[in-house]
């Protein structure tokens, strides 16, 4: 579960930038306060690998450490279905294993899903987790992505406005 990291990990970022790779929330944070860019999101699905769809938020910023990196996100347009599974955690604080930061209050979302997300309920856009058979719930999806919620692949990163 590449994904399952501390806070503290997905505040300065990880991985391969050619392969699975996390920015960093305090970087994200310090760029995106500005409000010059947008962020794009690109989804392989699983059932149907030869289709990619596209979600982007007009709007998208994460706030300081101080208030735990919340997201705010608005302004959807794409093709990744009219639910715009991304905005059901707007407004929502980070939250890693050891920092449960989500609304459920009997379970902590990033230890059931398998990695830090801005989590609710526990979530909608799961691009940090992975499928493991197990959990039918959670796993390494989008809601609402035509021809099933299963990812393959995912990308996401920051346009210029």
């Amino acid at each position: 579960m590449f994904f399952n990291r501390s806070w503290a990990e997905f505040k300065v970022g990880f991985g391969d930038p050619n392969g699975n790779y996390w920015l960093g929330n305090e970087l994200l944070s310090k760029l995106t306060r500005s409000g010059r860019y947008k962020l794009h999101i690109d989804l392989q699905s699983h059932s149907n690998p030869n289709n990619w769809y596209v979600a982007e938020y007009y709007t998208f910023r994460v706030l300081s450490e101080a208030k735990n990196y919340r997201l705010m996100v608005a302004g959807y347009s794409g093709n990744a279905g009219s639910f715009n599974a991304l905005a059901y955690h707007n407004g929502m604080m980070f939250t890693t294993y050891d920092r449960d930061n989500d609304q459920q209050p009997t379970n902590q979302c990033a230890n059931n899903a398998g990695g830090g997300f801005w989590h609710k309920a526990c979530t909608r856009a799961e691009v940090n987790s992975v499928y493991d058979g197990i959990h039918p719930t959670h796993d390494f999806s989008w809601r609402g992505l035509p021809g099933g919620k299963r990812l393959k692949t995912s990308r996401m990163w920051l346009q210029c406005k």
